[in-house]
Parts: structure tokens; sequence; C-alpha cells
């Protein structure tokens, strides 16, 4: 089946097969199969393809969300993503909705959460009113440790830029009932997004934006296990943590 979608963008665009081909650093026949046969390139392609078209490299080819099945390596690993790309808004969303008990939020700035959900600040306070545990870690932009990341992912001053955002972001929440929000300047292996006994862990990679690094989906199973793990480094990161005040 044709991807109408992808023809759509290259005409608005102007590109021909051969010069967005060029581009990407692929052979023409290659993006002429992915138009008329609606064939799906590799991953790095696809999103070199769409950052070239002004597009949402899922809103071309779908077929890329998916999770891959998690194999019996442990019992608490659900799904495991190559991209935290792959990942839907909606997944994080859902179940953060879903949580009783406890909400644990640590990263640098994920501002992509309220960008893509601008509802997020009166999803939490409400769970926070339903008696939830919420605490919310981000990065403290002024920390040499927060500049040092920016380098190594080659983003220059936007982890920083992105950290004074998500403390805009937040500081409303700062003072609400239930819920504690405090900034860090800790070296952040992993982002994690924690819902009573779920997980999503980010991991980091030295060099690659969060947005392409993969993602691990958790549940907990007993004592011990690697949900455990996560969240004991949670809370060690909240006891070094700043509390942020109302502002």
């Amino acid at each position: 089946m044709p991807n109408e979608r992808l023809r759509a963008a290259m005409a608005a665009g102007g590109w021909t097969y051969a010069a967005l081909a060029n581009k990407v650093e692929v052979d023409p026949k290659s993006v002429e199969r992915w138009v008329n046969l609606g064939r799906t390139p590799r991953r790095a392609a696809a999103m070199l393809t769409a950052e070239i078209l002004g597009e949402d490299v899922h809103a071309l080819w779908p077929a890329l969300r998916q999770a891959r099945a998690a194999r019996a390596v442990s019992p608490e690993l659900v799904a495991l993503y190559d991209h935290r790309a792959d990942l839907p808004v909606s997944t994080f969303v859902d179940m953060l909705t879903q949580a009783r008990e406890h909400i644990d939020v640590l990263v640098y700035a994920a501002v992509f959460l309220h960008e893509a959900y601008p509802r997020l600040n009166d999803l939490l306070r409400e769970r926070a009113a339903d008696g939830c545990a919420v605490r919310i870690a981000i990065g403290d932009p002024d920390s040499t440790i927060v500049q040092q990341r920016g380098a190594e992912e080659r983003f220059g001053h936007g982890i920083e830029s992105g950290c004074r955002l998500a403390l805009m972001h937040y500081r409303p929440l700062a003072g609400v009932s239930g819920i504690e929000v405090r900034t860090h300047a800790t070296t952040l292996y992993n982002s994690i997004y924690r819902a009573d006994d779920q997980a999503l862990v980010n991991a980091h990679v030295w060099g690659v934006n969060a947005y392409g690094a993969p993602v691990w989906h958790l549940r907990r199973n007993g004592e011990g296990g690697m949900f455990d793990t996560y969240t004991s480094s949670f809370d060690a990161v909240w006891e070094t943590a700043t509390p942020v005040g109302e502002g």
C-alpha cells in the first residue's frame, strides 16, 4: 500500500526521490519503494527523513512505534523500546493516571511531557488530591553536571535551558499538598518515571539525546528485582536534592 502521507510531505517540500535520497544517503529506488510500496526504512533513515520533511516519524511510519516484546530474561521486564521517541506520550500519561500511591519522576528536564500533554500539572494535582504521594526531581540548570551532560549529548546549552523550562513548568506544584518538587545535581544514568508498581526507565547513552536512547517498561514482581533497584536509586538521588520554593 502506498505511503500517501510521505508522498504528500515530499510534494509539499518539492522533494524528488533523488534529492531526498541524496540527503538521507540512500538509493533513490529505496525512497521510491517507501512511497509507492509503503516500505518502512531503517530507523535511522526514517528519523532523518522525518526531520528533513518536518514530519513526525511515527505519522510517516506507524510501525516504528511498536514496542519490542520482552523476552523472558526478567519477570519484571514488560516491554523494550529501542528509543524513547517510539513511545507515544499517552503511555506515560496512562501510567501516571493509574497511580494510586506513588508517582516518582527523576529527569533532567523531560519537557516533552508538558509540551505534548499540557494537563500534566492538573493530572498530578488530581492524583495528589486522591492520596498519591508525588515526587518530582529535575536537573539543577546551574549544576556543572548538567552542563557537562549537554556537552556529552552535543546539545550545547539545550539541556540547561530545558531544566529551566522544566522548573518553570513544575514550580506551580511547589507547595501543593502531597507534591514535592526538588532539583538535583547528580549524574543521571537513567530517567525514571514510576507509578506505583510500574516504571518506565529511559537509559542514557553517551553522545545520544534521551529521545534516541532505549526505554524499558518494568512491573514490580516481588522484592529485590530490577524495579526495586531503580526505585532505590531514585530515593538516593532524592535525598541529595534541593526543595523548590513556591514562586
